[in-house]
């Protein structure tokens, strides 16, 4: 039936304009509490497929990846949708309204997606403001929420730190779990920020910050993750690993859009960054060890892919493109599959020791090896 739409309707539509009538949607839904209740309901995938990591219980293990949601407007509708958790943003220290249009393209050949938005968002001010309200509520402190928030367009790299600081400063209290963005493509000079030297100081500068924040907000500190481009080379995707490590970070996501396209300017996501996203979670992986948290995103459009990510060594996994070309049941369809095999495999565990079944809940991960 989605597709049908999708090709008689969306595919007709500017893709920006798209996204927001769409986004539009499941926040009308969501206010609405029967049909809330009823598609969470239907849509929220069995406790046998939750994830305990970032020292929180998430629901199921696939969320949405940044960028859907900027502006922390729709958490629980996409929640009420079946991902697991959902990362909000890019967010910057200061509003901006992102490049010029048009700036999202559909490849529809490969399900994929160009973009060159810019980390358009209304700023940390704002987004604090509107975290604040939802976990003042019962139903938004159940929720699993990642900021990811990147460096403001006209802040000078050599002031990069301070400006991760601030939004850090303002949004650590809401967050699960924090996302350094020096990733994106549409922000100039931000990919430089990847080299360790410049890195660094901007690690140590919003960890500070974000610890300072959750301890006069009387909370625990807030896990702190960088997000890495796939076009890193393998030696620089090491040494990313290595400085987590130095630092005591909680993890790493990987892997953000692509360049290595001919098609214009901006980021490619989608499939055809789903064989260097896998290569780079493995690699980071092995480099790592078995204790810090790797995201994988990247291509993920099946239970397929995302069993191909959880084998490799992901400890979670995110999507994004999927949910435009597959659906707003997308995100349940992969959850469910993949708490189906956690409970499969706590089921033959038990059988083989000797122990009687039953429904299976608790800390499995989906594909752990």
């Amino acid at each position: 039936m989605y597709r049908l739409l999708f090709t008689l309707v969306f595919r007709h539509m500017d893709p920006e304009q798209a996204h927001g009538s769409a986004f539009a949607l499941i926040r009308l839904a969501a206010r609405v509490p029967v049909l809330r209740s009823v598609l969470r309901r239907l849509l929220t995938a069995s406790e046998a497929g939750a994830v305990r990591a970032l020292g929180r219980t998430f629901p199921a293990p696939f969320g949405l990846a940044a960028g859907f949601d900027k502006n922390a407007v729709g958490v629980a509708g996409l929640a009420m949708l079946g991902f697991g958790y959902v990362e909000i943003g890019t967010v910057t220290a200061r509003p901006q309204p992102g490049n010029e249009p048009p700036r999202l393209w559909r490849m529809v050949d490969q399900e994929a997606l160009r973009n060159r938005m810019g980390f358009n968002n209304e700023g940390s001010v704002a987004v604090a403001h509107r975290l604040r309200r939802l976990r003042s509520t019962s139903a938004g402190r159940d929720l699993v929420i990642g900021v990811n928030i990147g460096k403001t367009k006209l802040t000078p790299a050599a002031d990069a730190a301070d400006d991760y600081a601030t939004s850090a400063e303002r949004l650590a209290p809401y967050a699960d779990y924090l996302v350094v963005n020096v990733s994106s493509p549409n922000t100039p000079g931000l990919r430089d920020l990847q080299s360790v030297e410049s890195l660094r100081p901007i690690l140590v500068a919003t960890r500070e910050a974000a610890d300072e924040a959750t301890t006069a907000a009387g909370r625990p500190a807030v896990p702190l993750l960088v997000k890495i481009a796939p076009d890193l080379s393998d030696e620089d995707v090491d040494a990313v690993a290595d400085l987590v490590l130095e630092l005591g970070l909680a993890g790493v996501v990987a892997v953000n859009t692509t360049i290595a396209h001919d098609l214009g300017p901006g980021g490619v996501s989608g499939p055809p960054l789903r064989e260097r996203g896998l290569d780079v979670v493995a690699r980071l992986r092995t480099r790592l060890g078995p204790d810090p948290v790797i995201i994988g995103v990247g291509g993920i459009m099946s239970p397929g892919d995302a069993r191909e990510y959880l084998a490799v060594g992901a400890t979670l996994i995110q999507g994004y493109t999927g949910f435009i070309y597959r659906g707003p049941f997308w995100a349940s369809r992969i959850n469910r599959a993949l708490a189906a095999d956690a409970a499969a495999v706590a089921i033959a565990g038990r059988a083989s020791s000797g122990v009687g079944t039953g429904t299976a809940t608790g800390d499995v991960r989906p594909g752990a090896r």
